[in-house]
């Protein structure tokens, strides 16, 4: 694997970028082909084990701030068919509120990660986002010359968990919404993948 901090992400820093990851960080490459592997149900399963990490932290600096926990209990209730998106839409969109109302950008950076994990209900292009945003609040806790190690410690976490969950989805014993059942269509990962390849090749 390529080093997770190139020139393009050190120069994104510097400037004070909020988001210091993208789909054209090559440190992600393997990651973003697994997603786009991966049933829709797999990544929501995923995501949800991810966001735990970035939810302690936040509420380790902010415990009476309860938006964050909502959001990801609800969509969980969400991805059981037990509440319908307008509730969980509601409950997310509160959640990334909580980064704008906070000047600190660690603060920010895992609301959003978490607002991102719990959209992936919904479509399968917000996974990568909890990644994005996560691993940008781990380059802003560190700094950029102490990262390195905690940055590609995470990136194959994120990717041995997809591991996991790719081989648990079928004994997962948890109910679903219909929705998440639906296995006729492609995923949206995949897909927008191959059309930004398309794009790059034109």
């Amino acid at each position: 694997m390529l080093g997770a901090i190139d020139a393009s992400l050190a120069l994104k820093y510097k400037k004070g970028n909020q988001l210091l990851f993208s789909r054209d960080s090559e440190c992600l490459q393997d990651l973003m082909h697994l997603i786009g592997e991966q049933k829709h149900r797999t990544l929501v399963l995923w995501a949800f084990d991810c966001a735990q990490a970035p939810l302690t932290l936040f509420e380790i600096g902010h415990p009476l701030e309860t938006r964050p926990r909502t959001a990801l209990q609800t969509c969980q209730a969400w991805a059981r068919g037990d509440v319908k998106m307008p509730v969980a839409r509601k409950a997310i969109l509160a959640c990334h509120a909580v980064a704008k109302e906070h000047t600190d950008t660690v603060t920010g950076l895992l609301a959003h990660a978490i607002g991102q994990a719990c959209s992936t209900v919904h479509v399968e292009t917000h996974a990568l986002g909890l990644v994005f945003y996560e691993l940008s609040a781990i380059v802003y806790t560190q700094g950029l010359d102490g990262c390195q190690m905690a940055v590609e410690e995470k990136i194959k976490s994120y990717y041995d968990r997809l591991l996991y969950w790719q081989g648990e989805i079928e004994h997962f014993e948890g109910s679903w919404a219909p929705f998440l059942l639906d296995e006729h269509t492609e995923n949206k990962e995949k897909v927008l993948q191959g059309t930004r390849r398309k794009s790059q090749t034109t």
